[in-house]
């Protein structure tokens, strides 16, 4: 059974009907200069920076200062209506060198271009407007990923501009088919995204899916995409994200071309790729760059990493509380050395370590990056080597627990690698309660829930369930290139050939 949280529903539409018949009778825009202007001040509830300007003989401009474009506002707007008389709006039109200008006589649209950087641009007498969009987009500039780092390849991430993360795709994929949907989420922010696919790769019936599911999200506001990704979840009560979160242009069109989709929202520096499989959240961009036999090795590195994060101390709590006959003999005597002076249990002694790491990753992460990188290495020298020696913990625990902390930042994925952080605390508990029978039990509850689970309808743990042996040659082993000429079935593209598998051989001379 899947669970929906009640906030993906439309939900208490009555208010809204009533602010929407409200806003229906004073749609259309007033043929009196007073009565305009006096309008907009009324429906933005007059703000500090809404500028309310007159250009004799006839015209009025009103914009928001903080949101034009100054320039563009004194060189194509202002010069050329000075001193002119116009006779209806249309005349304006021709005399403006600014593209995208429009006409209106609707209030609700020209509120909505006035808060997206538009001028204005209102004759005397006329019941319509003129929309002149000069916006003034602030945004970072360029830089590299700071969570999806890589050594070869492209050094370049995503911006909170949702132009500019476009431009940066267009770059990449230089297609007419490359699709581009522009949806807005949030009733009281209208926050733009865009939804992305490559037309004549992905399914439509995906396409359609994740489109219905992003307009039936009704909520006030929207500031960034991993709310959204939580939303438009398949199960939204599972700690296991079903949708990749990204900040690298390269990974995101790589899977734009494999028949995946995805969205970029105003405001993020992260984008959204679906759907996912389970063993992809292991896999780097970097992978697509090496040799495959490097790319293997990393990949197989990873997967036992994560089985070590996950196991390696639930594995120590087991087998000192319940099943010393698993130790061998040779460890024994240090074993019992290093705990002879610990007067907790195995389990109690194991999350306390668990969690002193946790807040030094925690507070290492929310300090300033060289007092968190300082703090993360001298707390965690002194605060280890003081509790070894207080005897509150031995120090072959402090071995193991330090190995799983660093088998868990091998995930390229942020999102997945804190699920993987926290799931080994509940897997600790049941280790301390029933042993080696107790992390099995866990491991099983974790396999059947993983197996349960679905990403945009495509299942999560593709391609071993259901299997798909051609798929399995780009997963955790990496196949050569000309073995994976094909897109992946988890997508179900309409078009499964990626490249020729056969080599063009050079001829002989």
């Amino acid at each position: 059974m899947k669970f929906k949280l009640p906030f993906k529903k439309k939900q208490q539409q009555q208010p809204y009907k009533e602010m929407n018949a409200v806003k229906e009778k004073v749609e259309l825009i007033a043929p009196s200069e007073n009565d305009f202007t006096q309008l907009i001040k009324d429906t933005t509830n007059n703000p500090a920076d809404l500028v309310i300007k007159s250009i004799p003989p006839n015209l009025t401009l009103i914009y928001i200062n903080n949101l034009v474009n100054d320039q563009t506002l004194n060189e194509h707007i202002i010069t050329n209506l000075q001193n002119n008389f116009f006779e209806t709006p249309e005349a304006i039109w021709p005399i403006l060198s600014i593209p995208e200008v429009n006409i209106s006589s609707q209030l609700e649209e020209t509120i909505a271009s006035l808060l997206n950087g538009s001028v204005l641009i209102y004759v005397n007498g006329y019941s319509q407007v003129v929309l002149a969009p000069i916006p003034k987009r602030e945004s970072r500039s360029l830089s590299t990923p700071e969570n999806e780092s890589q050594v070869i390849g492209a050094q370049v991430g995503f911006n909170e501009s949702l132009s500019t993360n476009i431009s940066l795709i267009r770059r990449y994929i230089i297609s007419p088919n490359l699709c581009n949907e522009e949806l807005k989420v949030g009733k009281r922010t209208h926050t733009s995204l865009s939804l992305l696919y490559m037309n004549g790769i992905a399914s439509d019936q995906m396409v359609n899916t994740l489109r219905q599911r992003i307009q039936d999200v009704d909520v006030d506001s929207l500031l960034d995409s991993a709310v959204l990704l939580e939303m438009i979840d398949d199960n939204t009560l599972s700690p296991f994200p079903q949708m990749l979160l990204t900040e690298r242009p390269d990974r995101f069109c790589d899977g734009l071309l494999n028949g995946k989709l995805g969205i970029i929202v105003e405001g993020s520096s992260l984008a959204i790729v679906c759907p996912i499989a389970f063993v992809e959240f292991f896999e780097s961009r970097e992978d697509q760059n090496l040799r495959w036999q490097v790319a293997t090795f990393a990949r197989l590195l990873r997967f036992t990493a994560i089985f070590l994060s996950v196991f390696l101390t639930p594995i120590y709590v087991g087998a000192l509380t319940f099943h010393y006959e698993v130790i061998p003999q040779a460890l024994l005597v240090p074993l019992s050395e290093s705990r002879a002076l610990v007067p907790f249990p195995p389990v109690f002694e194991a999350l306390l370590l668990e969690l002193i790491i946790e807040l030094l990753r925690e507070a290492g992460a929310r300090l300033p990056t060289k007092i968190g990188q300082t703090i993360g290495i001298v707390g965690g020298i002194v605060i280890g080597t003081a509790a070894v020696q207080a005897g509150i913990t031995s120090n072959i625990l402090l071995i193991f627990v330090a190995l799983s902390a660093l088998a868990s930042f091998t995930t390229p994925s942020y999102t997945m690698g804190n699920v993987i952080r926290l799931i080994r605390f509940p897997i600790i508990l049941i280790a301390g309660f029933w042993g080696f029978y107790g992390i099995m039990l866990a491991f099983c509850f974790i396999l059947i829930h993983l197996l349960r689970q679905s990403s945009l309808g495509a299942p999560y743990l593709s391609p071993y369930y259901p299997p798909r042996l051609k798929d399995m040659r780009d997963s955790i082993i990496k196949f050569p290139l000309p073995f994976v000429a094909k897109r992946a079935s988890l997508t179900r593209p309409a078009d499964q050939e990626k490249f020729d598998p056969e080599p063009v051989k050079p001829e002989k001379s």
